[in-house]
């Protein structure tokens, strides 16, 4: 499916940038004194009690220590109270976890009530089996619809129907420790070869210079597709599907070799692919690393770890001397979406409106509203949001543009030849035509 990238660029620029934003609350949010129509799901057809029901709900918040796993915990304990016959079963895992379990459950039309999915091409197989509910009616419900930012819902939409609802709306960014960076004598790199540098300079002192977690294969492929954006500009992926390159292009190959040469540098941890994404941000969470590249999403966590004040932030920078570093990767959020054979669908339905309407208000008064899909009610800095985030939100407003990842775009069978292919450098150096070969193999087999 074709996304329009102006369309992308356009929600990247429009809601999450602004630090006051109308109300989410203005259509019935609030986890106190709000039931959302949450009278629906404790009466039955004649208005009697409903029996008691479990609705299991999917996730990838597995973090006891991410604001996100404490939010979401937060909303499931009101709503359970609120309906005392509603069970919330939570199955917490992380990204690429979550991923095989799904395909598996997929598979058997077995899918959790609630289960978490990516946009666009991603989830385009989900949808074309049938197995996603439309949520179009449960959008209108409260006003649910308009707490999300103009056109982010474009994403998880087809033949007019909305099948999913995002978290988050992001960018990549190069998450630094101060402090280490202090310590080698280094500055914040400008050029790509400057980061090289830095790297040796970080490992000379005995400090590691990056966190992966490439045990998710998708951390990796978020990295090597900034570099990509650098060598190529916007739109290579596109560009691949309409026919007018190839995965042998010059820019792709400059890419594996600049990629490459921050790995052969000693860039990430030993064992970088035994690392999940927990681990992996956890190590520089815990000021075991000096850099991190993440979607901004990762703010909120790093801001209430042992390094808050120590973080700062600064873009990916150019690589050869090409690219614009205000083109970011975007990065619509990974998105809840419903069974279509849940045993318990109106009432499914009623607990993913109560979350979503609830979401903005406690994600931002948990610190960790940076980079929603949602609209925003507040003052960020009044709020208490560290000089880190306040950094992060004036990087949305210099996005230019920019592209989306790898397996937002190609179909799941050249998505999972590429994660494998850029896993596969973390422990062996390839030549880059191999490794472009690779990709345009995969990519001509499973058109």
């Amino acid at each position: 499916m074709k996304k329009n990238m102006k369309g992308i660029l356009k929600l990247v620029m429009a809601g999450t940038l602004a630090l006051s934003l109308a109300a989410c609350g203005n259509n019935g949010g609030g986890t106190t004194g709000t039931n959302n129509g949450t009278d629906k799901a404790n009466e039955g057809s004649t208005g009697g009690k409903k029996e008691n029901i479990t609705i299991t709900f999917q996730n990838i918040y597995p973090d006891p220590t991410d604001p996100k796993n404490i939010i979401m915990k937060k909303i499931v304990k009101a709503y359970e109270d609120e309906n005392p016959n509603v069970k919330i079963e939570l199955d917490s895992l992380n990204t690429d976890q979550q991923k095989v379990k799904l395909k598996t459950q997929a598979a058997s039309r077995e899918v959790p009530d609630i289960t978490v999915v990516n946009p666009a091409a991603q989830m385009k197989p989900f949808v074309d089996a049938k197995l996603f509910a439309p949520l179009n009616d449960m959008l209108d419900q409260n006003g649910l619809k308009d707490t999300f930012q103009e056109g982010i819902l474009d994403f998880y939409s087809f033949d007019n129907n909305i099948y999913a609802l995002p978290d988050g709306n992001n960018i990549g960014l190069v998450y630094y420790n101060k402090e280490l960076f202090e310590q080698a004598g280094v500055k914040v790199p400008t050029t790509f070869e400057e980061m090289v540098d830095v790297v040796k300079a970080l490992k000379a002192k005995g400090i590691q210079p990056m966190a992966i977690g490439e045990k998710d294969s998708w951390t990796g492929s978020f990295l090597f597709m900034n570099v990509l954006l650098r060598t190529n500009g916007p739109g290579f992926l596109q560009e691949v599907l309409d026919g007018k390159k190839t995965f042998e292009d010059p820019a792709f190959k400059e890419a594996a070799d600049a990629f490459q040469n921050l790995i052969q540098a000693g860039a990430f941890q030993e064992g970088a692919t035994s690392f999940d994404y927990n681990a992996g941000e956890n190590l520089f969470k815990t000021g075991k690393a000096a850099m991190y590249y993440m979607g901004s999403w990762a703010t909120g966590g790093i801001e209430t770890s042992t390094i808050n004040g120590k973080a700062g932030v600064f873009k990916f920078p150019t690589v050869n001397g090409k690219g614009d570093p205000n083109e970011f990767m975007l990065a619509p959020g990974s998105a809840f979406a419903i069974s279509a054979d849940s045993k318990h669908l109106p009432e499914t339905k009623d607990f993913l409106n109560y979350f979503m309407i609830n979401f903005p208000k406690e994600t931002f008064s948990a610190k960790g509203a940076v980079g929603l899909a949602q609209k925003v009610e507040g003052d960020f800095k009044a709020a208490g949001y560290s000089d880190m985030a306040m950094e992060v939100l004036d990087m949305f407003k210099d996005v230019k543009g920019g592209d989306i990842a790898f397996d937002n775009t190609m179909n799941p069978a050249t998505a999972q030849a590429h994660l494998t292919s850029i896993q596969n450098l973390f422990v062996k150096k390839n030549d880059a035509a191999n490794v472009a070969k690779e990709h345009q193999t995969a990519y001509e087999s499973n058109k």
